[in-house]
């Protein structure tokens, strides 16, 4: 590639970055050049703004448009970002109409855009807690179960004691029964996805966006995640996309003062802002996303958890995917790949059931235009369509699911690429459990939530998606409650047999049921996992065999977890502490990427300095 200038940054930027000089001193230089007053200070209560205005100018960086200003004795004045102004053109401006002067104060954009946070802070709150549920309340999490919902739970709470104590076999074949729709459901849809999955594919990468490309917000909900800032920030660092298109939130709790103290202490370039989340609402994940969304600018947004280190050439797939499909792709799920599976037990099984998911089961939903169950990072959205549905819902806990299905509902399409994102998987029981309780309590959450007007849901959806939609949040978690009890009651009909106390053909019918269910169930969940991986990944294999039972009984704990904390703490998020991956792991795996980044960085100037692929490898 032919080396090409770095994007000018703008003047104020450039000066104060000698270090000869502070942006106060720029810009009382520029006012006293213009003949103009400087507002250093600005009271956020005195900004002549409504509603519409204020959200206008959070999106735009304080755009180009002046802000009117109360002055403490009484006067009206305009505030003008300092960024914005062209010297020539404003001295031109005053020669014509100089009564203007005395009326413009010059003002820092970033004390300005400080302000504008500010005096917006009880406007982003209200939306992030409410916005879902007064746009669209029929489709909020914020009630958990309705009064019919309630009124069927309830019923049958009530009427399977006393049918166990009235009739129990035909109570425990009816149940068997049920049980046996749940799990032929979800193997049949495994054994569909294994035709069509495989290892990523060797495809052509996407081309390096140069010229006028859209600008792309990346977002980041950060908590208690201290250790991780360092790596964080050099792992964005890698993203191939022009800078000055480029921008970075990181979305922080107010009251998280170590990650925001480790924030502080990295020297961070001008497209990346730190956004202080208050304590109001739910406190949650989406909750924190919803409140930072107003404040983006990008024509596509993209979220990562702040363990991720994304495929350098990850945005510019995702931009070019989102230029050949119309307005109808509303969002693209990059396949989260996991780097330490031979860590530990629960490490290897989670990234084995990843690899089933993002390579075997969400790229057959997505060639067949079923409705897609987002993963909770690396979600490219087209921002029209993220904000058309009404955003994240604070109150799931599992928001990527329920946002997939409310798009769906809509009428958006939802693909997956090829560029994955790298992260590390739980290694002990007690970091995995947690997580997977949050996952099934947001399935439980959403499956209530679409499931208030099933007709309703089926238009929507069209029937496709909608017995979809009853097979991956329904039957997924019905299958994990469901599990130990057939184990159980196979153990108990084996038992029966061989002592000669089960006559007739019942028993032996159940037992017949509960082999085919759990034979099958292990068999496709092991063939889409080993279809998925490429030879090389496939030795040890018999690993993943012997621990796929203790990993399904593990995801029952889970779900029986998940429906007590469902009906006790329906809002609670459980959070998940994660481990630091080092560049050298990246390199390992994607060293086309990694050196896509390197050469990116060369040939613009816009990265910052990364050490060269052999010298990382050595640490």
């Amino acid at each position: 590639m032919s080396r090409k200038p770095a994007a000018r940054a703008d003047i104020l930027s450039a000066l104060a970055s000698t270090g000869d000089y502070s942006r106060r001193e720029v810009i009382r230089a520029l006012a006293g050049e213009l003949g103009l007053r400087l507002a250093e200070e600005i009271d956020p209560e005195r900004m002549v703004l409504n509603e519409n205005q204020l959200l206008l100018l959070l999106r735009g960086n304080g755009g180009h448009l002046p802000v009117r200003y109360l002055e403490r004795g009484g006067g009206v004045c305009f505030l003008l970002p300092a960024r914005s102004v062209s010297p020539e053109r404003m001295r031109a401006c005053l020669a014509k109409r100089p009564h203007l002067a005395p009326r413009i104060r010059l003002v820092d954009d970033r004390v300005l855009r400080e302000a504008l946070i500010s005096r917006a802070r009880p406007l982003l709150s209200r939306i992030a807690v409410n916005g879902l549920s007064e746009r669209h309340p029929e489709m909020s999490a914020h009630v958990v179960a309705n009064a019919w919902q309630g009124y069927m739970a309830g019923l049958a709470m009530a009427l399977l004691p006393v049918g166990l104590l009235l009739a129990p076999t035909l109570v425990v074949g009816i149940v068997h029964l049920f049980a046996t729709l749940f799990f032929l459901t979800c193997v049949m849809l495994r054994a569909a996805a294994v035709v069509y999955a495989g290892p990523p594919d060797n495809a052509s990468p996407a081309p390096v966006p140069v010229g006028n490309v859209p600008t792309y917000s990346v977002l980041i909900a950060l908590y208690k995640e201290a250790d991780i800032v360092p790596d964080l920030l050099t792992a964005l660092d890698w993203i191939v996309w022009p800078r000055d298109r480029l921008e970075i939130k990181l979305v922080c709790e107010a009251d998280d003062h170590e990650t925001l103290a480790a924030i502080r202490a990295c020297p961070l370039p001008s497209y990346i802002e730190v956004i202080e989340v208050p304590a109001v609402g739910p406190r949650t994940k989406p909750k924190a996303l919803s409140y930072a969304l107003p404040m983006t600018s990008g024509e596509f947004v993209v979220l990562y958890d702040a363990e991720d280190w994304p495929d350098p050439m990850q945005l510019a797939e995702a931009w070019a995917r989102f230029q050949k499909a119309g307005p109808e792709l509303a969002v693209l799920q990059a396949p989260l790949e996991i780097s330490n599976g031979p860590e530990s037990p629960v490490a290897r099984m989670f990234a084995f059931e990843y690899r089933a998911l993002f390579r075997g089961l969400l790229p057959f939903l997505a060639r067949h235009r079923f409705l897609l169950p987002l993963g909770g990072t690396s979600n490219h959205f087209r921002r029209a369509a993220l904000e058309d549905v009404g955003g994240w819902d604070p109150y799931n806990v599992t928001e990527d699911a329920d946002l997939g299905l409310r798009l769906a509902r809509f009428g958006y399409r939802a693909e997956t690429l090829n560029s994955p994102t790298y992260e590390k998987a739980p290694r002990m029981l007690s970091v995995w459990v947690p997580q997977r309780t949050r996952w099934f309590k947001g399935w439980a959450q959403t499956w209530l939530v679409h499931m208030r007007q099933p007709v309703r849901l089926v238009r929507d959806l069209g029937f496709g998606s909608f017995i979809m939609a009853q097979i991956l949040f329904a039957g997924m978690l019905g299958s994990a409650l469901l599990h130990p009890f057939l184990l159980a009651a196979f153990l108990l009909g084996t038992v029966r047999l061989w002592l000669g106390q089960a006559a007739g053909v019942t028993y032996p019918l159940l037992m017949a049921l509960d082999v085919v269910n759990i034979t099958c169930g292990y068999a496709a969940f092991l063939m889409l996992g080993w279809q998925t991986m490429a030879k090389g990944q496939r030795r040890g294999f018999w690993r993943i065999v012997m621990l796929t039972p203790v990993y399904w009984a593990m995801m029952s704990w889970a779900g029986w977890r998940a429906v007590w904390q469902l009906w006790r703490q329906p809002f609670r998020w459980e959070k998940t502490p994660h481990e630091n991956m080092k560049a050298s792991q990246i390199l390992r795996q994607s060293p086309q990427g990694a050196g896509a980044a390197t050469a990116y960085g060369a040939d613009t100037g816009q990265l910052w300095p990364m050490p060269a692929a052999a010298t990382i490898l050595r640490r």
